[in-house]
């Protein structure tokens, strides 16, 4: 019982990182109790819940946000760079410690979790051919993208787009050439009630999105301490809040309950969850408008200056090392022709519909290269419209390479499939 021990302890420890930074006023503390139920905890001077009514004179005493409290300092590269290892993960899990909404709340944290529950299925596997170079996974079993609504708001308030940016042409390709085995992929979803269940190798509905209030909504707290909003936007700022907690919502209802074992159902619940995470920004970008709108220059400086301060953040403690973001695949991405060839040793027909295909995902490739995260600085509306174009292009992307696959997937017998499908489990063998 010895490992299980050192592995909540260290998922301990993580958590006291991450709490560090967001005990002085780290962002994902949500509204102390939620829109539905007042916001008591939240805002400095909100005393009663929306149907008691509230003042905001209590914003004045509020204290400045800053960043260093935020990530915890010198903190924030430990959480980036420690090892959750996946052996424990399980054992880490049910011992409440990912419950935690301030681990959540952070993006380094965040990635740990998803790479510990990706490789949960091969015991001790420290890496894998679809990780992402911030070290998270697009794809943990059959769910893509996990902490989806996070990421939207990570980069659009404070402008930390490792985990939107990371998304892109090798998730694409994870789906085409997919790394689970049926056996491994199944265990990620709910079991049949009859019969023995088998143990599973993640939670996948917590790594879908909580429906805890103070995980999902946007940091109205800090943003409300920054800007000190009047009575009339502290109404706007409210109306973003509860549109944030319902984009939660919806992003969370496109979570597999079944795991797609064939590339075509891969795409589709890529395509699925891409375009839940569409809807949802049709919902938080007009309140955000508004509420951007409705500040004074000096209030839009304040609120800009969360993104600006933790970009200084993150430049300084990239000192001396590249940036992990890049939009560039890397080799482990390349078409692998030679293989489809050997194995699946296809015909004439077959092979002019794999070449469409092909084509059709360097064409993808190159698009979402194409359209990598902006260079310049930008207010959090704009990079809420830079979120939007790239879920278009990751969309469009997403749909032209499913029609080329289901062309070519038709064309294969039984047999060429099941090799189809094995390619990217062995390349964890």
């Amino acid at each position: 019982m010895v490992r299980p021990v050192v592995g909540i302890a260290a998922i301990a420890f993580a958590c006291m990182l991450a709490g560090a930074a967001v005990a002085k006023g780290g962002h994902g503390g949500g509204h102390g109790g939620g829109h539905g139920g007042g916001r008591g905890g939240g805002h400095g001077g909100h005393v009663r819940g929306h149907g008691g009514g509230h003042a905001h004179g209590g914003h004045h005493r509020a204290i400045r946000f800053t960043t260093a409290a935020r990530r915890g300092g010198p903190n924030f590269g430990q959480i980036r760079n420690a090892a959750i290892r996946p052996a424990n993960f399980r054992n880490a899990w049910n011992a409440g410690a990912f419950r935690n909404g301030r681990l959540i709340s952070n993006p380094a944290a965040r990635a740990q979790i998803a790479a510990a529950a990706a490789l949960a299925g091969w015991s001790g596997a420290s890496s894998g051919w679809w990780q992402h170079p911030g070290g998270g996974y697009g794809w943990v079993g059959p769910l893509f993208w996990p902490f989806a609504y996070n990421d939207l708001y990570d980069y659009t308030i404070w402008g930390d787009g490792l985990g939107f940016w990371g998304y892109g042409y090798p998730d694409i390709y994870a789906g085409i050439f997919g790394p689970y085995g049926y056996d491994r992929l199944s265990a990620y979803v709910p079991q049949q009630p009859q019969g023995r269940r088998r143990a599973r190798s993640a939670p996948l509905d917590q790594l879908c999105g909580s429906d805890r209030r103070a995980i999902v909504s946007l940091p109205i707290d800090q943003i409300a301490a920054a800007v000190q909003p009047t009575d009339a936007q502290g109404a706007a700022l409210d109306a973003l809040g509860n549109a944030s907690v319902d984009a939660a919502a919806l992003i969370r209802t496109s979570c597999p309950t079944q795991a797609a074992a064939t590339a075509p159902g891969r795409l589709a619940a890529m395509q699925q969850r891409v375009e839940a995470m569409q809807k949802a920004v049709d919902l938080v970008q007009p309140t955000l408008e508004t509420f951007y709108g409705s500040l004074n220059d000096e209030q839009k400086a304040r609120f800009n200056a969360l993104a600006d301060d933790q970009r200084r953040a993150a430049a300084s403690n990239n000192a001396g090392g590249s940036s992990v973001q890049t939009c560039s695949p890397s080799a482990a991405f390349e078409w692998p022709g030679a293989t489809i060839e050997d194995r699946l040793r296809p015909n004439d027909t077959q092979r002019a519909a794999l070449q469409v295909l092909q084509d059709t995902s360097a064409k993808v490739s190159a698009s979402l290269k194409a359209s990598c995260e902006p260079n310049e600085v930008m207010t959090p509306p704009a990079r809420m419209a830079a979120i939007r174009k790239r879920l278009e292009t990751m969309l469009d992307g997403i749909k032209s390479v499913r029609a080329a696959l289901e062309d070519f997937y038709a064309t294969l017998n039984d047999e060429q499939k099941a090799q189809f499908e094995a390619i990217g489990p062995r390349r964890m063998s």
